[in-house]
């Protein structure tokens, strides 16, 4: 009793090759289907005419946690830097990063699309059984204030979800001014805020009731009356009627109804009382649910002024919109496309071997190879075609089953 157990070899052999929790290696089917999915979005992103950008995967904390970027802190990898003493984060969050980016790189004056896709780290799952190494793909629209860009991010992100053959899909669209506007003006620690916040999210009406009891009686109404708002497009005249006579209120409600006006094959559904990112987002925010998902496959929103920390002499507090997205998520719902078969050839070091090998593999065909002693293993490109030497000549023939 009281001994220090001694690890034993077979357990240090063992424990060197365990990943930590919520960490995994990617294996080769599911990285081609990643990679397939990473090319597809990303020509999607293009062809609106967004510029493919790739920050770094670490940088100094001060610029990772800087503005918006505090809320990430609690999910954020932190180290020294050796060379500088330093202290150093790894990404939570893109979206920081393309700001950047965009106030401090580019500085241009007009509107600058933006996209990106590259791992992020979180020293937290933030939802249960999710990867802490998110692959994220995101696109921002930075320079334009209208609903105009709203709407081309909302149908950029749909557009992905088509080419990615995800079938039926629902938005769920809400607007954080909507509550903003409504606490406008009332003393609130930070602490009371986040929970009036969280109360609403969850429509937990009691703990409302007793967040607010000493609230202005106008807006103690028009808080819990939010928790009943929720549904579809006909919520939003029910919301006009009820809720406190607020330019910002009625500004967000009819610019949520125009939003959905324009995209009438898309079911939307409405939840005023859902503020989530209510530090982050400063206006419409989106959430994307496709069947066979436990959680949203695209969020996103409007965030001006994320890039205002970053700017020169003069303050750049661009209008912002855009989402993000998991690739590794994705792969769990989203079909594999069907993998082209491959051709099967010897190995060898003839001139003539080497010369038919290329010439397939510069058409565009996978040509494997089959290493000496191998020829019975099966691999994942399943081989429909053999290349065969006959008369002298190196040809292709399919391969009887």
């Amino acid at each position: 009793a009281g001994k220090i157990p001694v690890l034993t070899a077979p357990f240090i052999a063992m424990s060197a090759w365990v990943l930590p929790d919520h960490i995994a290696d990617v294996l080769p089917s599911e990285a081609r289907h990643i990679e397939e999915l990473r090319r597809l979005l990303l020509d999607t992103a293009r062809s609106y005419g967004f510029e493919l950008v790739s920050p770094p995967l670490l940088e100094h904390i001060e610029s990772l946690l800087t503005g918006t970027g505090k809320a990430l802190d609690l999910q954020t990898f932190k180290l020294v830097d050796q060379l500088s003493g330093r202290m150093m984060g790894l990404r939570a969050d893109t979206t920081p990063q393309v700001a950047r980016i965009d106030a401090h790189l580019l500085n241009r004056k007009g509107v600058t699309r933006l996209c990106y896709c590259g791992p992020v780290l979180h020293t937290r799952p933030d939802r249960p059984h999710a990867t802490r190494e998110p692959l994220q793909l995101g696109a921002e629209i930075y320079g334009h204030a209208g609903l105009e860009a709203d709407l081309e991010v909302l149908e950029l992100a749909l557009d992905c979800l088509q080419s990615a053959q995800i079938g039926e899909v629902l938005v769920d669209l809400a607007d954080a001014r909507i509550v903003g506007a409504l606490l406008e003006g009332l003393s609130l620690s930070e602490n009371t805020r986040g929970d009036v916040y969280a109360a609403l999210a969850s429509k937990n009406r009691s703990l409302l009731v007793e967040l607010v009891q000493n609230f202005p009686s106008e807006i103690q109404a028009g808080l819990l009356s939010l928790i009943d708002l929720f549904g579809d497009v006909s919520i939003l005249d029910k919301a006009l009627k009820i809720l406190p006579q607020k330019p910002q209120i009625k500004l967000a409600i009819e610019q949520l109804k125009w939003l959905s006006d324009q995209l009438p094959q898309v079911t939307f559904q409405f939840d005023l009382a859902d503020a989530r990112g209510y530090a982050y987002y400063s206006g419409l925010r989106f959430a994307i649910y496709a069947k066979g998902a436990s959680d949203a496959v695209i969020r996103g929103g409007r965030y001006d002024g994320v890039g205002a920390v970053f700017g020169h002499e003069i303050r750049r507090d661009r209008p912002a919109v855009g989402f993000s997205l998991d690739l590794k998520q994705w792969v769990g719902i989203v079909p594999a496309l069907t993998l082209k078969a491959a051709i099967r050839a010897p190995w060898g070091t003839s001139t003539d071997l080497r010369n038919a090998i290329s010439k397939l593999r510069q058409q565009g065909e996978t040509v494997v190879c089959i290493l000496p002693g191998h020829n019975s293993e099966i691999d994942e490109f399943q081989c429909d075609r053999e290349l065969l030497e006959i008369a002298g000549q190196w040809v292709v023939k399919v391969i009887e089953k």
